[in-house]
C-alpha cells in the first residue's frame, strides 16, 4: 500500500490571477461543450470519459496558467505568452483541438462552438497569440496520449466456480477492461495502490454483506426507504452529478479563469488516474457482482446465504468485475480534490438529475462522499467492502496526484 502525504495549501488569489477577468464563463462553457461531445454524443462510459475530460482540462489548465504567468506548475507545457494574450481564445482553442482530436466525426459542431467562441473577442494580435497558446497546450496533451492504451481489445477475466467474474445482465458484454491498462496521467505505479481482497464465501463477514445488499439493493426491495430510493438513482445517472456539482461550485464562489481551469484540471486529471488503480484492482480481485452471487448463492458453500434466482438490483449493474467499487473510487477522487482545492470540507451545494427527477443537496463534501458509498448498496450494485476499498482508494491515488501536480511553482 502506497501512502503519500499531501502537502497542498489552500487555494488563494495570485497577482497573475487577479489580473484576468473575474468570470470564468468561458472556462465553464467549454467544460459543458466536453460533456456534450464525450457523453450527449459520444456516449462514452463514466470511465472512458474520464479520460477525455481530463485530456480537455488539462489543456485548459496549461492555456490558462500560461497566460496567468505560469503561477502554478504547468501539467505538460507553458507556451511562450506576451502580455495581453487573449485568455478566453486560449481556453476555446485548447478545448476544441483537443476535443476534435477524441471525436474527428463532430467536427462539423465542435468547429461550430468553436467559431461562436471566438467571433465574440475582438480580432487582433491578441485573439491570434491566445490562440497559439491554447493551441500548443492541446498539441502537448494529444500528443502525450497517444498510444496510451485507450480502446485496446482487453478483456475481463471470466470464470465460473463461485465467487469468479461472470459477465452480468441485461447485456452479458465485455467492455471497459482496457482502462485497467491505461497510461496513467501521473502516478508511477496504479498496481502500487492495494485494496484488501473480498472475505472468503463461507464466512460471516460475506454473508452479511452479500444480505445485505440482497435486502436493501433489490428493485422490489421493502427495506429501502423512498430517500434512498432516490439517492440511489440521483448517484448512478450516467450525466454525472459529479459534473454539475464541479460547475456549481465554480460559480458559486465566483472563480476565476485561472481557479476554474485549475480546479477542473486537479478534479479530472486525479479521477483518471483513480479510476486506472481501481480497475487494475477489479482486475486483480474478479469476484462477482451482486447480481450473479445472490442467484447463485446455493453454491457459495454459505449456510447463512440462501439463492434467489428471480432476484434483480434496483440499478443495472455496470459490466466490471466487483471489488472495489468504481463509481465509490470517482466520487472519492472529485471530493478529495474539491477538499484539496478549496481548503475545507464544509461546502454547500446542490444538483439535479434527470433520472431521478430530483436536486439533493450537501453541506459538505464528506457527507455527499458518505452517501455515495450506501447509495452503490442501495442500488443493489455493490457490496459494502467494495465501496468502502473504493472510497479509501480514490481518495489516496488522488493525494498523491495532487503531491506531484497543479501546486505553486516555487
Amino acid at each position: 500500500m502506497v501512502v503519500v502525504a499531501l502537502g497542498l495549501t489552500a487555494l488563494s488569489p495570485t497577482a497573475a490571477s487577479a489580473q484576468l477577468p473575474a468570470s470564468p464563463q468561458v472556462v465553464l462553457a467549454w467544460n459543458v461543450h466536453a460533456q456534450t461531445a464525450i457523453y450527449e454524443v459520444a456516449r462514452q462510459s463514466p470511465t472512458a470519459g474520464t479520460r477525455s475530460f481530463a485530456m480537455v482540462q488539462g489543456a485548459v489548465y496549461d492555456a490558462v496558467n500560461a497566460i496567468a504567468g505560469t503561477p502554478y506548475e504547468p501539467y505538460l507545457v507553458a507556451p511562450r505568452v506576451h502580455r495581453g494574450d487573449s485568455m478566453p481564445a486560449a481556453v476555446s482553442a485548447a478545448a476544441y483541438r483537443v476535443l476534435l482530436s477524441l471525436f474527428p466525426a463532430q467536427a462539423d459542431p465542435l468547429r461550430a462552438q468553436y467559431d461562436e467562441a471566438l467571433d465574440v473577442i475582438p480580432d487582433g494580435l491578441a485573439k491570434r497569440r491566445g490562440i497559439k497558446v491554447g493551441e500548443a497546450t492541446a498539441a502537448a496533451m494529444v500528443a502525450d496520449r497517444r498510444d496510451d492504451g485507450a480502446f485496446s481489445d482487453a478483456t475481463w477475466p471470466v470464470g465460473t466456480a463461485p465467487g469468479m467474474y461472470r459477465l452480468t445482465p441485461p447485456g452479458f458484454v465485455q467492455a471497459g477492461a482496457w482502462y485497467a491498462f491505461l497510461k496513467p496521467f501521473v502516478v508511477d505505479n496504479p498496481a502500487a495502490y492495494r485494496v484488501p481482497g473480498p472475505p472468503a464465501l463461507d464466512s460471516a463477514a460475506y454473508a452479511r454483506q452479500l444480505n445485505e445488499v440482497k435486502s436493501l439493493g433489490s428493485a422490489t426491495s421493502t427495506t429501502r426507504t423512498n430517500d434512498q430510493t432516490e439517492a440511489a438513482i440521483w448517484w448512478d445517472d450516467y450525466r454525472q452529478v459529479e459534473w454539475y456539482i464541479k460547475r456549481g461550485l465554480a460559480a458559486d464562489h465566483a472563480l476565476s479563469p485561472l481557479e476554474t481551469a485549475r480546479m477542473l484540471a486537479m478534479v479530472d486529471v486525479s479521477t483518471a488516474d483513480a479510476m486506472i488503480s481501481c480497475y487494475q484492482q477489479k482486475r486483480h480481485w474478479s469476484f462477482w457482482r451482486p447480481v450473479t452471487a445472490i442467484p447463485l448463492a446455493d453454491t457459495d458453500g454459505n449456510p447463512a446465504t440462501v439463492a434467489d434466482p428471480a432476484w434483480t438490483p434496483l440499478r443495472v449493474t455496470a459490466p466490471s468485475p466487483e471489488w472495489p467499487s468504481g463509481h465509490a473510487c470517482y466520487t472519492s477522487s472529485v471530493m478529495t480534490a474539491l477538499r484539496e482545492f478549496f481548503g475545507r470540507d464544509n461546502l454547500s451545494f446542490s444538483a439535479y438529475s434527470a433520472d431521478s427527477g430530483t436536486t439533493r443537496h450537501y453541506d459538505s463534501l464528506s457527507s455527499a462522499r458518505a452517501e455515495l458509498i450506501e447509495a452503490r448498496i442501495w442500488g443493489g450494485v455493490h457490496y459494502r467492502g467494495a465501496t468502502l476499498y473504493g472510497d479509501r482508494l480514490g481518495s489516496t491515488v488522488t493525494r498523491e496526484v495532487l503531491a506531484n501536480e497543479f501546486g505553486r511553482r516555487d
